[in-house]
């Protein structure tokens, strides 16, 4: 079974950690910098020779997320850094995908950077050998600092590399939590549930039509489902794929499936089958539901005074125990070059900077992720400078040690998304679990062989 190891509370946590602290350590050095007028490299790569592109302009394909958003947000600095004009889109993720397959494979992208979803782009994007090889960067020391690989934890590495090259340079990893909210569950005299069996109790117990108030949502938009039921599959101690092996009609996957289904039909929201995330954290926000599932990346609107009705209500709860094992699903995202660009050694600058300490500090003091690199979690300065609730930080570092990958790393993965997908959102409608998981299996089976033997 896949297992994804950063590190422990212990290295996340230390004394002084501060929720509604302004941002501090490598993040505001930097800022303090610019504003003075002064172009600061990132700490570390000050020998890089960051103006070598002046003059270029670079095209950025970011996937929607608070992740891009952060991205968006710092681009002014790196332009300012090197002299290179950044033009960057986001694109909701199931778009982005469509569209970075379709112009990678033509060989023609509009875009030199790409933001590829590790959990389900990675196998694609190798076997159509579609990003640079970045491993003649990273020898060179005019562009990379000697300690850059050494400073990634191990499953950004095995995500970033493929057999002896490296296609990426790993960026962030999302742990799946639940999302809840106190002054409810406090109304019902509730406990946050440590168990399944508790967290469906807990949310029928909310849900009360009345005041219209859900108990439970998670996302129920075809393909965008698919993930919340092999999370909960983990908790069956399964994986919905090994070893080339489909376990997605066994006894566990039937009862994951059913899990989904009354949690999605008897505690949702209406119209819930047209709900991806943003739908789910927008419903959230406005305080009438009791349990959210999903990334804990997607926090920082619920703590933001302008857009949430449940700022200082918000709980951030490990997932609760399966039947078999407690699993946090693992989801993870990188950055590569088209191999088809011709502005690689610009586009390179953009990734160091992408995936520098000072963004990561950002990422992990508003909330908007976790990265990768081991220096940032340890930096009690960065740690001092956490936005979020400790909660928060508490479940990322509770989420760590039991983190296992959300979806199974195989070519098809989106052929994967959506059969099993349709079979999920039936499922919403009333249909039954286990003929709609034989169908599924049925169907994807031929597809998973095909590309193994490829």
């Amino acid at each position: 079974m896949a297992k994804l190891h950063v590190p422990t509370r212990r290295h996340i946590l230390g004394a002084g950690i501060a929720a509604g602290a302004a941002l501090t350590g490598l993040s505001a050095r930097s800022g303090s910098a610019l504003a003075q007028g002064a172009v600061t490299p990132p700490a570390g790569m000050a020998n890089v020779n960051w103006r070598k592109q002046a003059g270029t302009t670079l095209e950025v394909n970011l996937i929607r997320s608070p992740r891009g958003e952060t991205l968006q947000r710092y681009q002014k600095e790196f332009e300012d850094l090197t002299g290179i004009k950044v033009n960057s889109e986001q694109t909701p993720e199931q778009q982005q995908r469509q569209k970075t397959t379709i112009e990678l494979s033509s060989g023609k992208p509009s875009f030199d950077v790409v933001h590829i979803s590790y959990h389900v782009q990675k196998r694609q994007f190798e076997k159509g050998r579609w990003l640079a090889d970045l491993s003649g960067f990273l020898a060179d020391t005019a562009l990379t600092p000697p300690d850059t690989l050494s400073d990634f934890a191990e499953a950004g590495l095995t995500f970033a590399r493929s057999d002896a090259t490296v296609g990426t340079l790993p960026f962030s990893v999302d742990y799946w939590i639940i999302y809840w909210n106190k002054e409810l569950f406090a109304q019902r005299k509730l406990n946050y549930p440590q168990s399944f069996e508790e967290m469906v109790a807990a949310a029928e117990a909310l849900t009360d039509a009345r005041s219209r108030t859900s108990g439970f949502v998670a996302r129920g938009l075809r393909n965008a489902n698919t993930p919340v039921w092999t999370s909960l599959l983990l908790g069956y101690d399964v994986d919905s794929v090994s070893n080339g092996k489909l376990n997605t009609d066994t006894p566990e996957a039937i009862e994951a499936a059913k899990l989904y289904q009354r949690l999605m039909t008897k505690s949702a929201p209406p119209g819930v089958s047209g709900f991806n995330w943003a739908e789910c954290q927008s419903a959230f926000l406005q305080g009438r539901v009791g349990m959210w599932f999903d990334g804990v990346g997607f926090a920082p609107p619920l703590e933001d005074p302008e857009k949430s009705r449940v700022v200082g209500k918000v709980g951030y709860g490990v997932m609760p125990k399966g039947p078999k094992t407690r699993a946090a699903a693992t989801t993870g995202d990188g950055l590569g070059i088209a191999a088809a660009s011709a502005k690689k050694e610009a586009a390179y600058l953009y990734l160091q900077w992408a995936t520098s300490r000072e963004m990561g500090a950002r990422l992990l003091q508003s909330g908007s992720g976790v990265p990768f690199r081991n220096s940032v979690l340890r930096d009690p300065a960065v740690r001092q400078g956490v936005k979020m609730p400790g909660e928060w930080v508490d479940a990322v570092a509770q989420s760590a040690p039991i983190s296992r990958l959300a979806l199974p790393v195989i070519i098809p993965v989106t052929e994967f998304r959506d059969t099993f997908g349709v079979a999920l959102t039936n499922m919403i409608s009333g249909a039954d679990p286990a003929a709609e998981l034989k169908r599924a299996t049925e169907e994807f089976a031929p597809v998973l062989e095909r590309s193994e033997r490829a």
